[in-house]
């Protein structure tokens, strides 16, 4: 399974404590800040059994507003809790009635313009990672998983955000880093001593954003204002593939936000048959979409009741699991099969009643034309998949504009 997190909308650390939900790299685990009554709590969610099941681990008081929560890969919970210009770190386990705490230290952060977050859970489960950023640079930490404690391991010149990993080990981080006021994505090589490449660069003059990556397929999910300076539009790509970024039209809805999630796992070398998982937000409120890039439509579903929105994993099989907590089912998991075909629909495998994940509405995207510089020749649907190489994962990434034949192709 594969599971990921949408970009952040802010950095954690005002008003309330994050209400979403961090899932494991492998599906296993979740963590979430849960309510009762005016009081926040963390909980874990174990996912990986006939049917999931929640374990409350309270603390002696209540969590302050800016703590931060992450499953690792053997059950127990990282929290974050910032106090006085510091960030402590702590694994939580369950011990009977009560809660278990293994202190691990903290971070210091003095500059008051500084924030911290943990990055997305990491391959593997046995380490976790944050990313401190300050006024002109920023840096990223090994928080849980070294020998003593919190362990600096990389300074990063600009103001990074975002956070995706690229490989299965663990070694390829992707960040994106605003310097000179345009964002452009670039990779950290963790096996390298924190060394710093180039990896997303679709123009001088845009801003270009990795949001998700599959590292069996390749598949690449982009935000990019390059097609249409101005405004965001959001593209697929495949990691090692000569062939540039694409923007369908079917991704843009009028009015909405739309944010991808998932990447269903396990298609090596079948990027363009991966079901994605989107996030759709607009004015009647938010749902979610399903999409692959070898079809020119989205299959929009109305949300399970109590989604924990933003969160969601796939099965290699092709079913989507959205979590969700209500107070009728304070741990449920929404089931989701992929659409089969190109009119084909979403069937729903379970979920809360009403509010599952029924079909809601289907919108055609237009095809591809020839005026979309950053599109080039018909969709994917109508065109032979490009092989790939057999690892789409390698020590150094080629930036995606530097594709040889992307200067090659013609309309």
């Amino acid at each position: 399974m594969t599971a990921c997190a949408i970009e952040p909308e802010a950095a954690p650390g005002d008003g309330a404590p994050e209400v979403g939900c961090s899932i494991t790299a492998d599906g296993a685990y979740a963590a979430r800040l849960a309510l009762d009554g005016d009081c926040w709590f963390p909980e874990r969610w174990t996912l990986d059994g006939p049917e999931p099941y929640a374990v409350p681990l309270p603390g002696n008081q209540p969590e302050e507003p800016g703590t931060e929560v992450q499953p690792m890969g053997d059950g127990r919970v990282l929290i974050r809790r910032p106090t006085d210009g510091r960030h402590v770190f702590s694994l939580l386990y369950p011990t009977g009635p009560g809660t278990g705490e293994v202190l691990l230290g903290a971070v210091e952060c003095p500059d008051e313009d500084a924030s911290l977050r943990l990055l997305p859970p990491a391959p593997g489960g046995e380490k976790a990672y944050a990313l401190a950023v300050g006024r002109r640079s920023s840096t990223l930490w090994l928080v849980a998983g070294g020998a003593f404690g919190p362990e600096r391991l990389a300074e990063i010149p600009g103001r990074c955000s975002g956070g995706v990993w690229l490989d299965h080990a663990g070694r390829m981080l992707a960040l994106d880093r605003e310097v000179g006021g345009r964002t452009k994505t670039v990779v950290v090589d963790l096996g390298r001593g924190g060394e710093v490449s180039p990896f997303l660069q679709i123009t001088d003059g845009s801003d270009d954003r990795l949001l998700l990556a599959d590292p069996d397929s390749g598949l690449l999910l982009i935000r990019s204002d390059a097609p249409s300076p101005g405004e965001d539009r959001l593209g697929w790509g495949v990691l090692g593939s000569t062939l540039p970024v694409r923007f369908p039209e079917c991704l843009r809805v009028p009015d909405c936000s739309v944010t991808p999630f998932a990447i269903q796992p396990g298609l090596v070398l079948m990027p363009e048959s991966c079901g994605v998982a989107l996030r759709v937000d607009g004015p009647m409120g938010g749902w979610v979409g399903l999409w692959r890039p070898d079809r020119r439509q989205v299959h929009h579903l109305a949300a399970p009741a109590g989604w924990l929105a933003g969160a969601g994993l796939w099965t290699r099989d092709g079913v989507l699991q959205l979590p969700y907590a209500t107070a009728e089912m304070p741990c449920g998991l929404a089931r989701v099969a992929a659409p089969s075909g190109e009119a084909g629909d979403a069937v729903p495998e379970g979920g809360p009643g009403d509010g599952g994940a029924g079909v809601r509405a289907a919108s055609e995207g237009a095809p591809a034309t020839a005026d979309e510089p950053w599109q080039p020749g018909p969709p994917a649907a109508d065109e032979p998949s490009q092989p790939d190489p057999p690892e789409p994962v390698v020590a150094r990434p080629v930036p995606l504009r530097e594709a040889p034949l992307g200067r090659l192709v013609t309309n």
